[in-house]
């Protein structure tokens, strides 16, 4: 580089050009873009993994480039010993095999004058020569190292934007059903560095997993019902699609004692006693609940939300369900604490429970008719 470079007073070393790809043919630049040598420095630590290069190699390259003087070209004229001194003392093995790898790499040149010394020499019309470590060639590819450390960058920012809408979604998952097992799993694969690729696949099988929870209510009606006894089991033809939980004008919420524990016999039926008060409804549901795969937790929280009978009845009438629910956790999340609470009345539901059983069905043994 000629000496007639321009300088930056808040910088010690020169600016080195480097020619813009992207300038249009048929516009003629003012100036030359200019980068500076620690810019191409700090792209080359940042893509070092690109070309197997260590924080060893790093540092060496780092001592080297503060060897440089303004004006005085890109070629380090200091010694091995003061290389390695201001390494901070590494031994001269070590700096010749950095340097080799530099060298290998394409990043840097050996010009050795005939006694191996290094400096420069100037003839009276002002031409040099100059014996020493040319950086010119990594100076040559400035443009690539930092377009591979933008990449590298924006691969970076990716990588933490899509493990935070990860980690917002298993909040999500965990606040609804805290024993899916999928929390696990993709915690565990959390411990382990992932490629965006990989981020992706898991955002994906959380997303699916979240959709299918906030459509858990949208089964289709099944065409079968245990009796009170569970020895009797009784088929019915009904296929369309019943909306059981979306009016609740005009009817109480909470029913009666008896409509619950008659219409719910899949859930008195797991009491080892008569249900003669809300106090035993509730504590037999708390019951149920953890074996029917709702958190203990989560039954509480919406017991605080929409008050424990209501959250009672949501688990005698799931059970009552049956396999017409494919997640019984997300479905009472969803009716207790999620956006279908304020459509969810137990008293209406009960009421199409009863009309769909048989005109011809016993009474459960504990009422009588």
């Amino acid at each position: 580089m000629g000496h007639n470079g321009r300088r930056s007073t808040n910088m010690a070393f020169t600016k080195f050009s480097v020619q813009s790809s992207d300038v249009q043919k048929d516009i003629v630049p003012t100036s030359t873009p200019e980068t500076d040598i620690w810019a191409i420095f700090r792209a080359l630590r940042d893509t070092r993994s690109l070309f197997g290069l260590r924080p060893g190699h790093v540092q060496t390259l780092q001592a080297m480039l503060s060897f440089l003087k303004p004006g005085h070209g890109d070629t380090v004229f200091a010694s091995n010993n003061e290389i390695c001194r201001r390494i901070g003392g590494i031994d001269e093995r070590t700096l010749r095999r950095h340097i080799d790898r530099f060298v290998e790499l394409g990043f840097m040149k050996r010009q050795d004058s005939p006694n191996r010394k290094r400096y420069r020499v100037k003839s009276s019309d002002g031409q040099t020569i100059s014996y020493g470590l040319s950086l010119t060639p990594m100076l040559a590819r400035a443009s690539e190292l930092l377009t591979a450390a933008q990449e590298m960058e924006n691969a970076r920012r990716d990588r933490v934007f899509l493990r935070k809408q990860i980690l917002t979604r298993l909040a999500h998952l965990e606040d609804s059903d805290p024993e899916n097992k999928l929390l696990c799993e993709v915690r565990r694969v959390l411990r382990r560095k992932l490629s965006i690729t990989e981020f992706r696949a898991v955002l994906n099988k959380l997303d699916v997993q979240c959709k299918q929870m906030s459509t858990a209510v949208d089964a289709p009606s099944t065409t079968k019902l245990s009796a009170n006894d569970g020895q009797n089991v009784r088929h019915h033809s009904k296929s369309e699609k019943e909306q059981i939980d979306l009016e609740s004008a005009g009817v109480s919420e909470t029913p009666t004692l008896i409509t619950l524990t008659t219409v719910c016999d899949q859930a008195t039926s797991f009491a080892t006693n008569s249900l003669r008060n809300w106090l035993e409804v509730e504590s037999h549901a708390r019951t149920l609940a953890p074996m029917m795969g709702i958190h203990a937790t989560i039954f509480e929280k919406a017991a605080r939300k929409v008050g424990s009978q209501k959250a009672s009845c949501a688990i005698f009438i799931i059970l009552q369900l049956g396999n017409r629910i494919r997640d019984f956790g997300a479905y009472f999340h969803s009716i207790t604490l999620g956006r279908r609470e304020t459509e969810f009345n137990p008293s209406l539901i009960l009421q199409r429970l009863s009309r769909v059983e048989p005109a011809s069905q016993e009474c459960p043994p504990r009422w009588t008719c």
